[in-house]
């Protein structure tokens, strides 16, 4: 077997990466004991690595504790010591075994976790990757864009490895680099106008605009990307998210999920090489739904939950739990949707 990697990423905030990495990533490896599974946290906030710490006051006293370590125990650890092409072998200078954190985790679940000095660094990153050749096989772009890549090549403990690669929204030189770190590319979306305009810059950022700028565009992203001959993740999911918000009827959901599906449809039938599997022919929108789309439920108060302590809803067993002094309800049938809701999503990675 061969490690496999996920990059969760939109140009727009607030569509849940972060919630779905923390979920998506306790059950996948919940799933798969015969594997390891790497969570790389590359967004300043770390909030998926605060989940998947435990959550709470917990999560920070250990994020801390990773952050502040001669060599930050961090993505900006790893980051730091490649691009001063410092030694890397011994990977568990930069990730962590989550259960030492996280009981409620399995033991083949590790993260590389976030950092918020990620900004901090990003000028060396940019002025490194900018930097003027030396030599002609020195290719400093390529070099910095690939570092996470390469990672993800690496196996854990000589175990057939996973990464799920959590973003930030912004289209920073992190940014790039972890998506450049995935096979495969998670969309999630809101049902919301702003969400369907972002379909559309997603594409241009990583693909590029259908005709060249004649001033900037050879400075772009995508360009340079086309340049270096490097590959770029495939469309493997795009999910429905009602973890962020409120929306009123069903059916006003459905019309704006209906619409971003249609938009990415389009794109589709331009492009099917930028989506995973397009070889099966898919002859119209129905087609293209079923395979490449799914509706993530409001999780509501087991999202909390969940959240607040790190417990995968796997672990979700008690009909009331405490959040800050608070009683938080949940009632099992809830529990069971939304634990059902993941494992049906994890079944289609």
């Amino acid at each position: 077997m061969k490690n496999t990697s996920y990059v969760i990423w939109n140009n727009k905030g607030g569509v849940g990466k972060s919630t779905i990495t923390f979920h998506i990533s306790s059950v996948y490896a919940e799933k798969n004991p015969d594997r390891n599974v790497v969570v790389i946290d590359m967004c300043p906030q770390a909030n998926s690595s605060m989940m998947l710490m435990g959550g709470g006051d917990k999560a920070e006293e250990s994020l801390q504790e990773l952050i502040t370590k001669d060599t930050p125990q961090t993505i900006v650890g790893y980051l730091t010591d490649c691009v001063l092409k410092y030694n890397t072998d011994e990977i568990s200078k930069y990730i962590i075994q989550l259960n030492k954190k996280n009981e409620q985790l399995t033991d083949n679940i590790y993260l590389m976790s976030g950092d918020g000095n990620l900004e901090l660094i990003a000028p060396l990153l940019s002025e490194r990757a900018d930097a003027t050749p030396i030599s002609g096989s020195d290719n400093p772009w390529r070099s910095i864009h690939t570092i996470i890549e390469k990672l993800t090549k690496r196996q854990i403990n000589d175990k057939p490895t996973t990464y799920f690669i959590d973003t930030n929204p912004s289209f920073s030189i992190y940014t790039q680099i972890a998506i450049l770190g995935g096979e495969k590319l998670i969309v999630p979306i809101n049902a919301d106008d702003s969400s369907i305009y972002a379909i559309s810059g997603l594409f241009n950022l990583i693909w590029g605009t259908e005709k060249e700028h004649p001033v900037y565009g050879q400075y772009t992203f995508a360009s340079k990307v086309n340049w270096n001959l490097l590959e770029r993740p495939k469309i493997a999911l795009l999910l429905g998210n009602r973890f962020t918000q409120k929306i009123g009827a069903a059916h006003a959901f459905k019309a704006l999920s209906n619409k971003a599906i249609n938009k990415m449809f389009e794109e589709y039938t331009k492009n099917p090489d930028r989506f995973s599997d397009s070889s099966n022919s898919i002859e119209d929108q129905k087609q293209f739904e079923e395979k490449y789309s799914i509706e993530l439920r409001d999780f509501n108060s087991a999202g909390v939950v969940a959240a607040n302590q790190g417990l995968p809803l796997s672990q979700m067993l008690k009909a009331s739990y405490k959040v800050y002094d608070e009683k938080i309800q949940v009632s099992k049938e809830q529990r069971d949707l939304c634990r059902q809701v993941i494992l049906d999503l994890v079944d289609r990675l």
